[in-house]
């Protein structure tokens, strides 16, 4: 059975309630797994701009040219 829109509750348990028991429990499972997917989905959404700013260090001499290359300049 495919829809073309979701489901209101009422039909999902009238769905629900005709399996089998195994079932059930299949379904109570990827009921779990999607929450715990849209958790990590939500988690990596919320990293405000600039968190980072600060960590990266650059020094001051950081164009100029290096000691070990100067014989070949």
């Amino acid at each position: 059975m495919q829809y073309n829109r979701p489901m209101t509750s009422a039909q999902l348990y009238s769905q629900f309630s005709t399996l089998p028991d195994a079932m059930k429990t299949e379904v109570a499972d990827f009921i779990a797994f999607l929450q715990q997917k849209a958790k990590v989905e939500k988690k990596s959404k919320d990293r405000p701009f600039g968190i980072a700013k600060g960590l990266i260090k650059i020094a001051d001499d950081f164009d100029e040219p290096l000691d070990d290359f100067k014989d070949y300049m």
